[in-house]
């Protein structure tokens, strides 16, 4: 089997190669990336079942013929392109699956599902860490229950590492920058409402290692989904909050419209302030884990559930814990995100994934083989007070 990571030489899609290429289950994977240097090494560390080719995602004729007869497409890129990587998928006859839409592009995907039933196949948007883990595991701790009220899926970060960067990128600056300026979309008293990106503060204890932190809305694919697969169950409330070290930094930079894509004329140049900032973090190595440093991040993700079971309130976390993975430098979520959709691969091609359609993670992934397969890359989660409580993390 083969498959095929696009964006395999990023941040997140290396470590998808990596445990793909790995695993066992795939003969092949393909290391897919407009640069051609990191697809090179992206295939170098994940040894002689992968291998790496120079892709622009905007060829929709090379990204066809790459995937024709692949098993899967895992797609890394920037969401940007998310329409783009499925149409090519759609038309080489391939499943698909991606890391998030940051709620709008997320919205436009599904509106391409009866496109994908009619041939056939399965597209999962948003099968990474959060969003991905995170809906399977809302959607796991609200099986049983008669009604649900609501849902706070919160996501807190902190790095340990020991001479580490003051600041670094794990996820891709465009995404965040985006993130810290568009509205933040709430389903909230059962209909939709924009609130103003970073509002809504609040601070939250998470397990440790990463304990306090200071929280804020911001824009997120889960409540672009959960609240219409949970319709039935009566939802009303779905919202993200994410918070840790750098956010404010990421504000700022935003505000100072460092993520606009509007060129600027310096010194008779077109530049975008997009492209400077993305080529200046690349030069001053701030994108991923630098080397030679041990990384000690950590990332949990608490989602909260209210409802009712037999006609009592109930109050459940879904939790999930993200180590880093120093052996392959790689941060928390780096390590996380890439997993997750190596899983994901895995399951549609082993057949545990039998959806067609363009289906959210919470609706086709089972949740017991992607818990126990995220077990066995050292990412816990618990549902409480279903399940016992995480043990202590071992942080050194």
């Amino acid at each position: 089997m083969r498959a095929v990571v696009v964006g395999g030489g990023g941040l997140t899609g290396q470590c998808s190669v990596r445990d793909l290429a790995t695993s066992g289950v795939f003969d092949h994977v393909v290391a897919a990336d407009l640069d051609l240097a990191l697809a090179e090494r992206a295939a170098r560390a994940a040894g002689a079942r992968a291998s790496a080719t120079q892709l622009d995602v905007r060829n929709q004729a090379a990204l066809v013929q790459l995937l024709r007869g692949a098993d899967v497409c895992v797609n890394a890129v920037q969401y940007g392109f998310n329409l783009a990587v499925m149409e090519a998928a759609l038309s080489a006859g391939v499943p698909y699956l991606d890391f998030g839409g940051l709620f709008h592009m997320t919205r436009r995907q599904l509106a391409l599902d009866e496109r994908f039933r009619a041939a056939g196949l399965v597209a999962i948007p948003g099968l990474g860490q959060v969003p991905g883990i995170s809906n399977v595991l809302a959607m796991e701790a609200c099986q049983d229950l008669e009604r649900v009220e609501s849902i706070i899926i919160r996501d807190g970060w902190r790095d340990l590492t020991v001479n580490g960067p003051e600041i670094s990128f794990t996820w891709s600056p465009s995404t965040f920058l985006d993130e810290m300026v568009m509205p933040a979309v709430v389903f909230e008293k059962g209909a939709y409402h924009d609130h103003p990106a970073l509002s809504g503060a609040e601070e939250y204890d998470f397990l440790p290692p990463v304990g306090r932190t200071r929280l804020y809305r911001t824009l997120h694919s889960e409540p672009a989904t959960l609240p219409e697969s949970l319709r039935d169950k009566g939802i009303q409330h779905c919202e993200w909050k994410e918070g840790g070290p750098g956010i404010e930094v990421l504000r700022t930079m935003a505000l100072l419209g460092l993520g606009s894509d509007q060129p600027l004329d310096v010194r008779g140049q077109s530049v975008t302030p997009r492209e400077f900032v993305l080529a200046l973090l690349k030069r001053e190595k701030l994108l991923g884990a630098p080397e030679g440093v041990v990384v000690n991040d950590w990332e949990v993700c608490d989602i909260e559930v209210h409802g009712t079971l037999k006609g009592q309130p109930v109050v459940r976390h879904a939790i999930a814990r993200f180590p880093p993975r120093p052996d392959w430098n790689l941060t928390a979520t780096e390590y996380a995100v890439g997993v997750a959709g190596a899983i994901g691969a895995e399951l549609i091609a082993s057949g545990q994934v039998t959806a067609r359609g363009v289906v959210p993670p919470e609706r086709c992934v089972p949740p017991g083989p992607f818990r126990v397969a995220l077990k066995s890359r050292g990412i816990e989660t618990a549902i409480v007070p279903l399940e016992p409580p995480l043990p202590p993390a071992r942080t050194s």
